[in-house]
């Protein structure tokens, strides 16, 4: 068994769609729990509070500065805590086809 240097890696994902990212979170799960041996431990998916951009516009420029339309994007964030990640795991991890809409982020510890 091969075992990396780093002790722990944290995959983060963000999405403005939630159902994209529970998709995601179950297939980075599923892939990469045929790997996982005694060792390995995944944590997660740990969901963070949803960040909230609100974005006030002038319906009509110069006059009725009354009349504003109000505009939000949703950010959600989900964390998976991996301990004593293999190779094999990372390999997984790299072959792994994430939808469109989600950013992925991979840093160890």
């Amino acid at each position: 068994m091969d075992s990396l240097d780093c002790k722990k890696l944290r995959i983060t994902l963000k999405a403005y769609e939630s159902n994209l990212l529970i998709d995601s979170c179950q297939q980075i799960i599923d892939v990469t729990s045929d790997v996982v041996n005694e060792e390995t431990k995944i944590v997660g998916p740990i969901p963070l509070p949803t960040k909230r951009r609100v974005y006030c516009v002038l319906r009509s420029t110069h006059v009725n500065k009354d009349a504003r339309e109000h505009f939000e994007i949703r950010t959600h964030k989900r964390i998976i805590d991996v301990y004593n990640p293999t190779s094999d795991f990372l390999k997984n991890l790299r072959t792994l086809d994430i939808s469109a809409g989600v950013d992925v982020e991979v840093t160890n510890f």
